[in-house]
């Protein structure tokens, strides 16, 4: 599997997200100055390869600003959310430690972290096409 960037893969996302309906979005909220992101980068690329079943997106923070909404506070990074691509909670959304293995491990186990939702982005509605293009 790939890793999908919103600048350049727009509707091969929304085919991903529609080809796995059963599936998690997972998304890694970074930033192109970023030294850690860069170096998370080949790791989550190598996770989306072993996990097929679910779509995995590179979002460039400052890039998509305008369509993650003047809400979206990232303190730190890698900050991830993992939400089932049906919709509604996320299972994860907030920053983990820069090991893609702490991500790997809570993919496996497939639980949930309680995750206020006002705090949590509208990610899958704008990679869907249903949100504001601002």
């Amino acid at each position: 599997m790939t890793v999908y960037f919103p600048e350049r893969d727009a509707s091969a996302i929304r085919q991903a997200l529609q080809d796995r309906p059963d599936g998690r979005l997972v998304v890694c909220l970074c930033a192109e100055w970023c030294g850690t992101c860069k170096e998370y980068e080949a790791g989550f690329a190598a996770l989306a390869a072993r996990h097929p079943a679910d779509c995995f997106v590179w979002i460039d923070i400052e890039t998509h600003a305008d369509y993650l909404g003047e809400d979206v506070d990232v303190e730190n990074f890698p900050t991830l959310l993992v939400q089932p691509v049906a919709g509604g909670a996320p299972d994860f959304y907030g920053t983990l430690l820069p090991h893609i293995e702490v991500l790997e491990r809570m993919l496996v186990r497939g639980g949930t972290m309680p995750t206020p939702t006002a705090d949590v982005p509208e990610v899958l509605e704008w990679l869907l096409g249903k949100g504001a293009v601002r």
